[in-house]
């Protein structure tokens, strides 16, 4: 919990721990019902669209899990952003994507920063939410040992089979569920860009989720994986291990993760919240070092401030604010989805963003 000239931001961990080489646990887990209560306005919210909606006071209870793609939450969090919303704001903290998703899917939370592809999922699925802003693009290194490296910087596509070969079985891939953000990329790779086919012929995908890719990798448990910050730079700061490629070549310009908010959020809310959401952008561009110590700082203890200043350095740290910015390369990636059975439709830029409220932000 961090005091606020107005008001506190409750904190609020959702079973929250990372584990990475050498750094077993290095983020804290705390319980909800460990929190303090906030002080703050307590007016009645009232439940109106936030296309429409106009009211003050109440609640906003904002999700996130603690990864690089999220940058805003931690800038607004320790720069006291959040105090320029006329609401009481909770910040709460979940171990993995798939959890914010149940969450946000049960209302449990108002506002959710998470991947652009299970905003997809739940839009297909009626859910009255829309993307408001874009947080990040371009976020995941492919990450690998040397034994598979060093095939791809000589070999690029024909390495898969060389691999293959010589060590008589697969690449084993580490990535998140099946249709994440991390996960289509992934197969956007394969698939498109190098052309090798069907993602499942080429590798041997294990399911793992970012924060425990680093740790999965120095045991041997898998060869690669595509992973967003800090976790790529832990990975490379361990001998035997070193980048393969980065997604900002492989698909220009894609979304990672977005600010996904309930229609019942009130407008003049939604507007706040989105015009501190940019105003944190902007913040982490002219201020990189003190953005990576707001990181620190939120993510946990094993997350060091030297550790955080290289990753925001990388170029898989690339933030924004504006959803016109990863509208064309949201429905390269819808069509993706659609294709492995997690959405009934191609989820199309109309139904999964309201960029009328990132428009009247950016006009005063």
């Amino acid at each position: 919990m961090h005091e606020r000239t107005r008001r506190r931001v409750l904190t609020a961990s959702g079973a929250a721990a990372v584990s990475v080489m050498g750094l077993s646990g290095c983020v804290g887990q705390s319980s909800p019902s460990g929190n303090d209560s906030a002080n703050g306005t307590n007016n009645e919210v009232e439940n109106s669209s936030a296309g429409g909606g106009s009211s003050s006071g109440g609640e906003l209870t904002v999700a996130y899990v603690p990864i690089y793609p999220n940058m805003q939450h931690y800038i607004m969090q320790e720069e006291g952003y959040y105090d320029a919303l006329d609401t009481e704001v909770t910040a709460k903290r979940f171990s993995d994507g798939p959890s914010v998703v149940k969450a946000f899917a049960s209302d449990e939370v108002d506002v959710a920063l998470f991947g652009v592809t299970p905003a997809m999922v739940l839009t297909d699925k009626g859910k009255q939410a829309d993307v408001l802003a874009a947080n990040s693009r371009n976020g995941f290194r492919v990450m690998a040992t040397n034994a598979f490296g060093d095939l791809y910087a000589d070999q690029h596509g024909d390495a898969f089979s060389a691999f293959e070969k010589r060590e008589g079985r697969k690449v084993t891939f580490g990535v998140p569920p099946d249709g994440s953000v991390p996960d289509i990329a992934l197969r956007y790779w394969i698939e498109r860009d190098l052309g090798l086919g069907e993602l499942e012929s080429v590798v041997d995908k294990v399911t793992v989720s970012p924060a425990k890719a680093p740790q999965t990798m120095g045991s041997g448990g898998v060869d690669a994986t595509m992973i967003q910050e800090p976790f790529a730079t832990v990975i490379e700061n361990e001998q035997g291990f070193g980048e393969v490629a980065w997604s900002g070549d492989i698909l220009p310009g894609h979304p990672v993760t977005v600010t996904f908010v309930q229609n019942s959020v009130p407008r003049d809310i939604a507007e706040g919240f989105v015009e501190q959401h940019s105003k944190a952008t902007k913040f982490v561009r002219k201020n990189p070092k003190k953005a990576a110590e707001d990181a620190a700082a939120v993510i946990g203890s094993g997350v060091s401030t030297d550790l955080a200043r290289k990753a925001i350095d990388s170029q898989a740290s690339d933030f924004l604010s504006d959803p016109h910015e990863v509208r064309t390369q949201s429905k390269t990636m819808a069509r993706l989805v659609e294709e492995i059975g997690n959405t009934e439709s191609v989820v199309s830029p109309k139904q999964l963003f309201d960029f009328s409220v990132y428009d009247a932000v950016s006009k005063r």
